[in-house]
């Protein structure tokens, strides 16, 4: 692979371009203002004016989200998974029907893996603009966003309409439904009874991960966070891997599978046969399968890269009461 190809199948985190009407709930208060990316796949994006940097799906989706404080992502489910972790800031997650089943905060490095079939939304609380990078679970990534009844009906009060091909429709930008389409309607209470509302208790010692506990589980090879031998035993369809860049020690790679590289801290040297690339924080890079490479950091100082791997697990469900 020559540089130039590899260079193609890098997104850094400067050229990222964001969306502000990706979802149902761009124009809703306290909403209104987050940024959505999609760097590998489509993701789940509901508008037409997503940009989209690396089309092609290695078996999940990479995206991101960017919010200023107090701003809010509004509670929606996923039929796959949905992981984040957190690269700035300092993000509350919260999950149940109305929100308030449980919740827990994430700081910088730390990762959770959101039960599928549950509601759930988060929130940057910090006080600066927040980053978190999002991992979803299959090449569709599930078909798209199951919204909390009041989503819908908040988005419509304010001129946003989801049609139920999965496209969002401005009536204050004189935008209408296609005469064959009809809108998304809200689900029964007889289908949000079979939504979970698990506790905080339940879900955060199988489904968090702290960034601190990580570096100390990475010593002369990665730690798995994610994956039937994981920190948080799962199999969605991908694993995650964590590397602690003060002993990655892990020579050359050639995993057979698509490894995609997210760099959480530091500045790492990747290394081919036919060249090298450096990756930054925030940036991404897609490794095809059967390349021979290795990454180590380019500097002295903190670093860790979570290292995303495609399975052969379906990526279902991951909530299991």
């Amino acid at each position: 692979m020559t540089p130039q190809e590899m260079r193609a199948r890098i997104v850094r985190y400067g050229e990222l371009q964001p969306c502000k009407t990706a979802f149902i709930d761009a124009h809703t208060p306290g909403s209104d203002q987050k940024e959505n990316f999609t760097i590998i796949g489509g993701g789940v994006s509901e508008s037409a004016d997503q940009h989209v940097h690396i089309t092609d799906t290695p078996g999940f989706n990479i995206g991101a989200a960017g919010q200023p404080p107090k701003c809010r992502n509004s509670l929606h489910s996923h039929r796959t998974a949905e992981v984040f972790f957190v690269l700035s800031g300092r993000w509350r997650f919260f999950w149940g029907r109305w929100g308030t089943a449980g919740e827990v905060v994430l700081e910088e490095g730390d990762i959770i893996n959101i039960p599928t079939g549950i509601f759930r939304g988060f929130e940057n609380i910090g006080t600066d603009y927040g980053m978190i990078m999002a991992i979803l679970g299959g090449d569709d990534a599930g078909g798209g966003v199951i919204w909390a009844p009041q989503v819908i009906e908040d988005a419509q009060a304010h001129g946003l309409v989801l049609g139920q091909n999965g496209k969002l429709y401005d009536t204050k930008a004189g935008q209408a439904l296609p005469d064959d389409v009809r809108p998304m309607p809200t689900l029964t209470e007889a289908e949000l009874a079979a939504f979970p509302e698990p506790t905080a208790a339940q879900v955060i010692p199988r489904h968090v991960a702290r960034y601190r506990d990580l570096m100390g589980l990475a010593g002369r090879a990665p730690a798995q966070v994610i994956g039937a031998q994981g920190v948080l035993k799962d199999k969605p369809g991908f694993e995650v891997d964590f590397l602690n860049g003060a002993a990655p020690a892990e020579g050359q790679v050639t995993s057979g599978r698509n490894d995609v590289l997210m760099v959480m801290r530091g500045h790492w040297r990747l290394t081919w046969a036919e060249g090298t690339q450096t990756l930054a924080p925030g940036d991404t890079c897609a490794v095809p399968p059967g390349l021979t490479y290795t990454l180590a950091p380019s500097m002295s100082g903190e670093a860790a890269v979570f290292r995303v791997r495609d399975t052969d697990d379906a990526a279902g469900p991951t909530w299991q009461g």
